[in-house]
Protein backbone atom coordinates (compact mmCIF):
# COMPACT_ATOMS: atom_id res chain seq x y z
CA UNK A 1 0.00 0.00 0.00
CA UNK A 2 1.31 3.56 -0.76
CA UNK A 3 1.49 4.58 3.00
CA UNK A 4 4.09 7.33 2.12
CA UNK A 5 1.18 8.88 -0.95
CA UNK A 6 -1.16 8.89 1.34
CA UNK A 7 0.28 10.83 4.02
CA UNK A 8 0.86 13.13 1.26
CA UNK A 9 -1.94 13.53 -0.09
CA UNK A 10 -3.01 14.00 3.62
CA UNK A 11 -0.60 17.19 3.94
CA UNK A 12 -1.55 18.58 1.04
CA UNK A 13 -5.18 18.53 2.65
CA UNK A 14 -4.02 19.67 6.42
CA UNK A 15 -2.79 23.29 4.29
CA UNK A 16 -6.04 23.81 2.65
CA UNK A 17 -7.83 23.10 5.95
CA UNK A 18 -4.57 25.59 7.79
CA UNK A 19 -3.74 22.52 10.26
CA UNK A 20 -0.58 22.58 11.81
CA UNK A 21 -0.81 18.55 12.80
CA UNK A 22 -4.19 16.16 13.05
CA UNK A 23 -4.95 14.03 15.71
CA UNK A 24 -6.68 10.80 13.56
CA UNK A 25 -8.37 8.62 16.31
CA UNK A 26 -11.20 6.60 14.06
CA UNK A 27 -9.42 2.94 13.46
CA UNK A 28 -10.00 2.54 9.81
CA UNK A 29 -8.13 5.91 9.47
CA UNK A 30 -5.42 5.28 11.40
CA UNK A 31 -5.05 1.82 8.97
CA UNK A 32 -5.29 3.63 6.00
CA UNK A 33 -2.56 5.94 6.68
CA UNK A 34 0.12 3.68 8.57
CA UNK A 35 -1.29 0.39 8.57
CA UNK A 36 -2.21 -0.45 11.96
CA UNK A 37 -4.92 -3.50 12.28
CA UNK A 38 -5.39 -2.97 16.31
CA UNK A 39 -7.85 -2.06 18.15
CA UNK A 40 -6.68 1.02 20.24
CA UNK A 41 -4.57 4.02 19.07
CA UNK A 42 -3.77 7.25 18.41
CA UNK A 43 -1.86 8.79 15.05
CA UNK A 44 -0.48 12.16 15.18
CA UNK A 45 0.05 13.51 11.83
CA UNK A 46 3.01 16.15 12.54
CA UNK A 47 6.14 17.06 10.62
CA UNK A 48 7.41 14.03 12.50
CA UNK A 49 4.51 11.31 12.56
CA UNK A 50 3.71 9.64 15.64
CA UNK A 51 1.47 6.79 16.18
CA UNK A 52 0.32 6.07 20.16
CA UNK A 53 -0.57 2.43 21.23
CA UNK A 54 -0.87 0.69 24.36
CA UNK A 55 1.21 -2.60 25.58
CA UNK A 56 -0.88 -4.78 24.24
CA UNK A 57 0.11 -3.56 20.59
CA UNK A 58 3.94 -2.85 20.86
CA UNK A 59 4.91 -5.56 19.18
CA UNK A 60 1.88 -5.50 16.21
CA UNK A 61 2.60 -2.10 16.34
CA UNK A 62 6.52 -2.30 15.34
CA UNK A 63 5.17 -5.24 12.77
CA UNK A 64 2.87 -3.02 11.05
CA UNK A 65 3.34 0.77 11.54
CA UNK A 66 4.52 2.26 8.24
CA UNK A 67 5.82 6.11 8.56
CA UNK A 68 5.50 6.93 11.72
CA UNK A 69 7.54 6.49 15.48
CA UNK A 70 5.41 4.01 17.56
CA UNK A 71 5.36 5.01 20.95
CA UNK A 72 3.78 2.96 23.70
CA UNK A 73 2.15 4.21 26.74
CA UNK A 74 0.52 3.03 29.99
CA UNK A 75 -2.05 5.56 30.00
CA UNK A 76 -4.44 6.77 27.34
CA UNK A 77 -3.01 7.20 23.78
CA UNK A 78 -4.88 10.48 23.21
CA UNK A 79 -3.08 12.37 26.33
CA UNK A 80 -0.36 11.03 25.17
CA UNK A 81 -0.73 12.38 22.21
CA UNK A 82 -1.78 15.97 23.38
CA UNK A 83 1.42 16.10 25.67
CA UNK A 84 3.48 15.58 22.20
CA UNK A 85 1.63 18.47 20.52
CA UNK A 86 2.51 20.51 23.63
CA UNK A 87 6.13 20.07 23.14
CA UNK A 88 5.87 20.95 19.47
CA UNK A 89 4.26 23.90 19.77
CA UNK A 90 1.44 23.73 17.15
CA UNK A 91 -1.23 25.67 17.32
CA UNK A 92 -3.52 24.48 15.27
CA UNK A 93 -5.09 20.94 15.69
CA UNK A 94 -7.39 18.69 13.79
CA UNK A 95 -9.77 16.72 15.30
CA UNK A 96 -11.93 14.20 13.48
CA UNK A 97 -15.54 15.36 14.80
CA UNK A 98 -17.03 12.67 13.37
CA UNK A 99 -15.44 10.30 15.86
CA UNK A 100 -14.28 12.04 18.69
CA UNK A 101 -16.80 11.85 21.60
CA UNK A 102 -17.72 14.77 23.64
CA UNK A 103 -16.13 13.86 26.76
CA UNK A 104 -13.05 12.45 24.72
CA UNK A 105 -12.47 16.08 23.50
CA UNK A 106 -13.14 18.03 26.58
CA UNK A 107 -10.18 15.88 27.93
CA UNK A 108 -8.24 16.64 24.85
CA UNK A 109 -8.78 20.59 25.40
CA UNK A 110 -7.61 19.99 29.39
CA UNK A 111 -4.13 18.84 28.14
CA UNK A 112 -3.35 20.49 25.50
CA UNK A 113 -1.01 24.10 26.55
CA UNK A 114 -2.85 27.45 26.30
CA UNK A 115 -2.76 28.78 22.66
CA UNK A 116 -3.39 25.37 21.09
CA UNK A 117 -7.06 25.71 19.23
CA UNK A 118 -8.69 22.40 18.20
CA UNK A 119 -10.42 22.65 14.89
CA UNK A 120 -13.19 20.37 14.15
CA UNK A 121 -12.19 18.00 10.29
CA UNK A 122 -14.89 16.34 8.74
CA UNK A 123 -14.08 13.27 6.33
CA UNK A 124 -10.61 14.20 5.72
CA UNK A 125 -9.33 10.94 5.48
CA UNK A 126 -12.51 9.14 4.23
CA UNK A 127 -12.49 11.91 0.68
CA UNK A 128 -8.73 10.38 0.33
CA UNK A 129 -10.02 6.98 0.99
CA UNK A 130 -12.95 7.21 -1.76
CA UNK A 131 -9.86 7.01 -4.56
CA UNK A 132 -9.11 3.26 -4.49
CA UNK A 133 -5.50 2.00 -4.90
CA UNK A 134 -4.77 -0.82 -7.82
CA UNK A 135 -4.04 -2.98 -4.67
CA UNK A 136 -6.84 -1.90 -2.41
CA UNK A 137 -8.79 -2.96 -5.72
CA UNK A 138 -7.65 -5.92 -6.32
CA UNK A 139 -7.98 -7.15 -2.60
CA UNK A 140 -11.51 -5.86 -3.06
CA UNK A 141 -11.92 -8.00 -6.29
CA UNK A 142 -10.77 -11.11 -3.98
CA UNK A 143 -13.32 -10.49 -1.10
CA UNK A 144 -16.27 -9.72 -3.14
CA UNK A 145 -15.33 -13.34 -5.38
CA UNK A 146 -15.18 -14.52 -2.38
CA UNK A 147 -18.54 -13.51 -1.35
CA UNK A 148 -20.19 -14.58 -4.89
CA UNK A 149 -18.74 -17.41 -3.67
CA UNK A 150 -21.18 -18.56 -0.93
CA UNK A 151 -23.95 -18.53 -2.61
CA UNK A 152 -24.14 -21.82 -3.33
CA UNK A 153 -24.58 -22.73 0.42
CA UNK A 154 -27.57 -20.05 0.98
CA UNK A 155 -29.58 -21.53 -1.82
CA UNK A 156 -29.01 -24.69 -0.05
CA UNK A 157 -29.82 -23.48 3.26
CA UNK A 158 -33.01 -21.81 2.07
CA UNK A 159 -36.15 -24.27 2.87
CA UNK A 160 -39.87 -23.58 4.04
CA UNK A 161 -40.01 -23.71 7.49
CA UNK A 162 -35.94 -22.57 8.27
CA UNK A 163 -35.48 -20.21 10.65
CA UNK A 164 -33.39 -17.13 9.00
CA UNK A 165 -30.98 -17.15 10.88
CA UNK A 166 -29.78 -21.02 10.51
CA UNK A 167 -29.94 -19.71 6.65
CA UNK A 168 -27.41 -17.07 8.15
CA UNK A 169 -25.65 -18.92 9.90
CA UNK A 170 -24.10 -21.47 6.85
CA UNK A 171 -23.38 -18.18 4.88
CA UNK A 172 -20.77 -17.39 8.05
CA UNK A 173 -19.73 -20.38 8.20
CA UNK A 174 -19.02 -21.59 4.46
CA UNK A 175 -17.24 -17.49 5.18
CA UNK A 176 -15.06 -18.79 7.04
CA UNK A 177 -14.25 -21.69 6.39
CA UNK A 178 -13.26 -19.89 3.42
CA UNK A 179 -10.62 -17.93 4.91
CA UNK A 180 -12.96 -14.68 5.44
CA UNK A 181 -11.95 -12.38 8.87
CA UNK A 182 -15.50 -11.45 9.42
CA UNK A 183 -19.06 -10.21 7.98
CA UNK A 184 -18.58 -6.97 6.96
CA UNK A 185 -22.14 -6.53 8.47
CA UNK A 186 -24.86 -8.43 10.10
CA UNK A 187 -26.21 -10.98 7.49
CA UNK A 188 -29.40 -10.02 6.11
CA UNK A 189 -32.05 -12.99 5.32
CA UNK A 190 -35.34 -11.97 4.97
CA UNK A 191 -38.11 -13.80 3.86
CA UNK A 192 -41.70 -13.49 2.44
CA UNK A 193 -43.07 -10.29 4.24
CA UNK A 194 -39.87 -9.56 5.84
CA UNK A 195 -38.77 -9.23 2.93
CA UNK A 196 -40.14 -5.64 2.01
CA UNK A 197 -38.06 -4.86 5.33
CA UNK A 198 -35.07 -2.88 3.50
CA UNK A 199 -32.03 -4.13 6.61
CA UNK A 200 -34.60 -6.96 7.78
CA UNK A 201 -31.25 -8.89 9.16
CA UNK A 202 -32.09 -12.72 10.12
CA UNK A 203 -34.68 -13.27 12.50
CA UNK A 204 -36.34 -16.63 13.92
CA UNK A 205 -38.87 -16.25 11.77
CA UNK A 206 -39.66 -19.29 9.27
CA UNK A 207 -38.56 -19.81 5.60
CA UNK A 208 -42.54 -18.94 3.91
CA UNK A 209 -43.38 -21.77 1.83
CA UNK A 210 -43.65 -19.59 -1.04
CA UNK A 211 -42.43 -16.00 -1.82
CA UNK A 212 -39.05 -13.84 -2.01
CA UNK A 213 -36.12 -14.37 0.30
CA UNK A 214 -33.76 -11.72 0.17
CA UNK A 215 -29.98 -12.46 0.76
CA UNK A 216 -27.75 -9.58 1.55
CA UNK A 217 -24.34 -9.53 3.14
CA UNK A 218 -20.07 -9.21 2.43
CA UNK A 219 -17.21 -10.72 4.22
CA UNK A 220 -13.83 -8.94 5.20
CA UNK A 221 -10.79 -9.90 3.75
CA UNK A 222 -7.11 -8.61 4.35
CA UNK A 223 -9.22 -5.91 6.08
CA UNK A 224 -11.43 -4.64 3.08
CA UNK A 225 -15.68 -5.31 2.87
CA UNK A 226 -17.54 -7.14 0.17
CA UNK A 227 -21.19 -6.25 -0.31
CA UNK A 228 -23.74 -7.96 -2.18
CA UNK A 229 -27.59 -8.59 -2.75
CA UNK A 230 -29.23 -11.45 -4.41
CA UNK A 231 -32.67 -12.31 -3.98
CA UNK A 232 -34.44 -15.15 -5.01
CA UNK A 233 -37.89 -17.24 -5.09
CA UNK A 234 -39.01 -20.04 -3.13
CA UNK A 235 -41.43 -22.06 -5.01
CA UNK A 236 -42.37 -21.14 -8.72
CA UNK A 237 -42.92 -17.22 -9.36
CA UNK A 238 -46.05 -15.46 -10.75
CA UNK A 239 -46.09 -13.54 -13.51
CA UNK A 240 -46.83 -10.62 -10.97
CA UNK A 241 -43.57 -11.48 -9.28
CA UNK A 242 -41.09 -11.92 -12.61
CA UNK A 243 -42.41 -8.52 -13.79
CA UNK A 244 -41.40 -7.04 -10.60
CA UNK A 245 -38.57 -8.52 -10.29
CA UNK A 246 -37.66 -7.61 -14.06
CA UNK A 247 -38.49 -3.96 -13.07
CA UNK A 248 -35.84 -4.28 -10.61
CA UNK A 249 -33.15 -5.89 -12.43
CA UNK A 250 -33.84 -3.45 -15.30
CA UNK A 251 -33.16 -0.53 -12.59
CA UNK A 252 -29.99 -1.90 -11.37
CA UNK A 253 -28.28 -2.60 -14.92
CA UNK A 254 -29.64 0.71 -16.11
CA UNK A 255 -27.66 2.30 -12.80
CA UNK A 256 -24.38 0.17 -13.35
CA UNK A 257 -24.48 1.60 -16.76
CA UNK A 258 -24.35 4.98 -15.85
CA UNK A 259 -21.22 4.46 -13.67
CA UNK A 260 -18.72 6.55 -15.63
CA UNK A 261 -16.40 8.86 -15.07
CA UNK A 262 -17.96 12.22 -14.71
CA UNK A 263 -21.42 11.61 -14.42
CA UNK A 264 -22.88 12.86 -11.27
CA UNK A 265 -23.92 10.51 -8.50
CA UNK A 266 -27.12 12.06 -8.23
CA UNK A 267 -27.44 10.66 -12.44
CA UNK A 268 -26.72 7.35 -11.45
CA UNK A 269 -29.33 7.41 -8.98
CA UNK A 270 -31.96 8.78 -11.38
CA UNK A 271 -30.98 6.48 -13.53
CA UNK A 272 -32.24 3.34 -11.14
CA UNK A 273 -35.30 5.71 -10.25
CA UNK A 274 -36.58 6.23 -14.20
CA UNK A 275 -36.73 2.69 -15.02
CA UNK A 276 -38.59 1.66 -11.95
CA UNK A 277 -41.04 5.09 -12.65
CA UNK A 278 -41.63 3.64 -15.87
CA UNK A 279 -43.59 0.57 -13.74
CA UNK A 280 -44.95 3.12 -10.81
CA UNK A 281 -42.93 1.22 -8.58
CA UNK A 282 -40.53 4.28 -7.82
CA UNK A 283 -42.38 5.31 -4.67
CA UNK A 284 -41.53 1.71 -3.32
CA UNK A 285 -37.40 2.46 -3.49
CA UNK A 286 -37.06 4.02 -0.24
CA UNK A 287 -33.38 4.35 0.29
CA UNK A 288 -30.12 5.28 -1.70
CA UNK A 289 -29.09 3.97 -4.97
CA UNK A 290 -25.84 2.72 -3.49
CA UNK A 291 -22.34 3.40 -1.56
CA UNK A 292 -18.75 3.69 -1.69
CA UNK A 293 -17.02 0.66 0.24
CA UNK A 294 -13.47 -0.40 1.61
CA UNK A 295 -12.54 -0.38 4.92
CA UNK A 296 -15.53 0.49 5.82
CA UNK A 297 -19.27 -1.42 4.30
CA UNK A 298 -20.47 2.20 3.98
CA UNK A 299 -18.06 5.01 3.17
CA UNK A 300 -17.93 8.04 0.42
CA UNK A 301 -19.20 8.50 -1.80
CA UNK A 302 -23.18 8.13 -1.83
CA UNK A 303 -25.45 7.67 -4.62
CA UNK A 304 -28.55 9.31 -3.90
CA UNK A 305 -31.05 11.83 -5.40
CA UNK A 306 -29.62 15.17 -6.00
CA UNK A 307 -25.63 14.39 -5.08
CA UNK A 308 -23.81 16.70 -7.78
CA UNK A 309 -20.38 14.87 -6.50
CA UNK A 310 -19.10 13.00 -10.09
CA UNK A 311 -17.87 9.43 -10.50
CA UNK A 312 -14.06 9.15 -10.39
CA UNK A 313 -11.15 6.83 -11.53
CA UNK A 314 -10.78 4.61 -8.51
CA UNK A 315 -14.03 5.11 -6.32
CA UNK A 316 -15.84 1.38 -6.04
CA UNK A 317 -19.17 1.88 -5.26
CA UNK A 318 -22.43 -0.19 -4.85
CA UNK A 319 -25.72 -0.49 -6.92
CA UNK A 320 -28.51 -1.59 -5.14
CA UNK A 321 -32.05 -0.52 -6.05
CA UNK A 322 -34.51 -1.95 -4.54
CA UNK A 323 -38.51 -1.95 -4.63
CA UNK A 324 -40.42 -3.11 -1.19
CA UNK A 325 -44.22 -3.45 -0.94
CA UNK A 326 -44.89 -3.74 2.49
CA UNK A 327 -46.62 -6.35 4.02
CA UNK A 328 -46.50 -8.65 0.94
CA UNK A 329 -42.70 -8.66 -0.83
CA UNK A 330 -39.26 -7.07 -1.12
CA UNK A 331 -36.37 -7.23 -4.26
CA UNK A 332 -33.31 -5.43 -4.14
CA UNK A 333 -30.46 -6.84 -6.41
CA UNK A 334 -26.81 -5.53 -5.88
CA UNK A 335 -23.64 -5.19 -7.12
CA UNK A 336 -20.01 -3.65 -6.47
CA UNK A 337 -18.73 -1.49 -9.10
CA UNK A 338 -15.52 -0.13 -9.63
CA UNK A 339 -14.98 2.88 -11.82
CA UNK A 340 -11.95 3.15 -14.44
CA UNK A 341 -10.33 5.88 -16.81
CA UNK A 342 -12.56 5.02 -19.85
CA UNK A 343 -16.07 3.46 -17.61
CA UNK A 344 -16.73 0.81 -15.13
CA UNK A 345 -16.05 -3.06 -13.67
CA UNK A 346 -18.40 -4.75 -12.57
CA UNK A 347 -17.05 -6.90 -9.54
CA UNK A 348 -19.16 -8.89 -8.57
CA UNK A 349 -19.89 -12.27 -10.95
CA UNK A 350 -23.00 -13.90 -9.40
CA UNK A 351 -25.72 -14.62 -11.74
CA UNK A 352 -28.69 -11.88 -11.21
CA UNK A 353 -31.38 -13.58 -13.04
CA UNK A 354 -33.72 -14.68 -11.26
CA UNK A 355 -33.06 -17.77 -9.15
CA UNK A 356 -36.45 -20.50 -7.66
CA UNK A 357 -35.32 -22.52 -5.21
Amino acid sequence: MDYKGRMSRLRDAMGRERLDVVLITHLPNIRYLCGFTGSAGVLLVAPKPTFFTDGRYAEQGAAEVVGAKVVIVKGAALIAAAKQIGKIKKSIVGIEAEHLSVSSGDALAEVLPKGIRLKATRGMVETLRMIKEPAEIDIMREAIDLGCELLPAAFKAIRPGEPEVRVAAEIEYAARKNAAEGMSFETIVASGPRSALPHGVASAAAIAAKGFVVLDFGVILHGYCSDMTRTVHVGAASQDERDLYRAVLDAQMSAVSACLPGAKLGDVDAAARDVLKHSKLDKYFTHSTGHGVGLEIHEPPRLAQGQKEVLRPGMVITIEPGVYLAGKCGIRIEDVVAITESGYELLTSAKKELIEI
